[in-house]
């Protein structure tokens, strides 16, 4: 591969989809501080040494050297560090540490929130101009000796009903059987242009869910043909649409970090920037509108992860208010410092782990 197609399809799309995440999280907290007259004093894309930077009004604009972050500096944000000159009053009324702490949580979680606004402006305008796709009832395959088998589905069959229940997609079809194991069910179906109905009745079986877990549900036997159909969303569909998916990515990633630590799921599968470049490049290579959605995606992974209670993350400095909030004051600064620690600890231990991971997925081909 030339360097050519490396800035093309690597290099840039992770810099465009990183830019544009790091910067609407960014946004959140600096719009919600300006809302409440809060001062911002910098607002940077990246961390370390300033490459470039701008003064407007009260504020500097900065891109820096470490690209895989990025802050916004509020005014009184850090007690820890003292001040070049004393604060004029009406500069001390506008710092961040003396706000009301509801005020302070709104600015906080703001950055997060502006990632799972952005997941669901992403999904919602996919859906809106493509539409979605849907896959079809056809049957693909019928497992010998099945529930499906013995009342007579065959291959090419399209499921049109169950128990009178229209379905129009193959998600639709495992949710009416998936709890009616031992019920007789009567589907009507198409095939070769006729309409029959057949009697079903599922049995119950262990199957391995998304995180290789053994579940309990009912099947018939029946593999999908894999064909799937066009369906155009209106503006009301595209919008209800884009707010499920953006929950069901929100719900899928808080479920793989518990699965995460009860170690259901290998330590050694979580990925970071290298593997989100590699991700990125080889969507990029087949379309770059698929960028969209994995954009999407990764946007709601970063409003999650930024909202677990771990020190130096935004979580972390919300648990920290809401126990000013509770007990009416400020944990001393030295207990919140030694807590910035320790969390400091926890997220480079994490990062040095996706990178080993990370690392050791570039460098494992060329050692089988």
């Amino acid at each position: 591969m030339d360097i050519l197609n490396i800035l093309i399809y690597y290099l840039l799309p992770f810099a465009v989809v990183l830019g544009v995440l790091i910067f609407c999280h960014e946004l959140g907290h600096f719009l919600v501080a300006k809302a409440f007259d809060v001062k911002v004093l910098r607002f940077s894309l990246g961390f370390g040494k300033k490459l470039v930077g701008w003064q407007i009004g009260e504020t500097e604009y900065l891109i820096s050297a470490v690209p895989l972050g990025g802050y916004v500096k509020m005014l009184g944000e850090n007690e820890s560090e003292e001040e070049e000159k004393p604060l004029a009053p009406a500069d001390l009324k506008r710092a961040f540490n003396v706000q009301h702490p509801l005020k302070r949580i709104a600015i906080v979680a703001a950055g997060p929130v502006f990632n799972f606004f952005l997941a669901f402006l992403l999904f919602g305008g996919m859906y809106a101009i493509s539409g979605t796709q849907v896959l079809t009832t056809e049957v693909g395959q019928v497992t010998e000796a099945s529930p499906a088998a013995l009342a007579g589905l065959k291959k090419g069959d399209v499921i049109a009903a169950v128990e009178g229940t229209p379905v129009d997609s193959w998600e639709e079809l495992k949710e009416m059987v998936r709890d009616r194991a031992g019920d007789p069910l009567v589907f009507r179906l198409v095939r070769d242009g006729e309409t029959l109905e057949l009697t079903v009745t599922p049995e119950l079986s262990v199957v391995k869910n998304l995180f290789g877990e053994d579940i309990r549900t009912a099947l018939i036997g029946i593999v999908a043909s894999g064909n799937y159909r066009s369906v155009d969303l209106g503006p009301v569909a595209a919008v209800r649409e884009a707010a499920v998916r953006t929950w069901e990515i929100t719900e899928l990633t808080l479920l793989t970090i518990v699965k995460l630590f009860q170690r259901v799921v290998p330590m050694k599968t979580v990925g970071g920037p290298i593997m989100i470049g590699q991700m990125t490049g080889q969507l990029a290579r087949e379309s770059f509108t698929y960028l969209i959605p994995f954009m999407a995606v990764i946007s709601v992974n970063l409003g999650v992860l930024n909202l677990l209670p771990v020190p130096i993350l935004d979580g972390g400095v919300i648990l920290f208010l809401l126990v000013e909030l509770v007990i009416g004051k400020p944990l001393s600064l030295r207990k919140r410092e030694m807590a910035q620690k320790v969390g400091l600890f926890i997220l480079i231990t994490l990062m040095a782990v996706v990178f080993y991971n990370d690392i050791a997925r570039l460098v494992r081909p060329f050692l089988e």
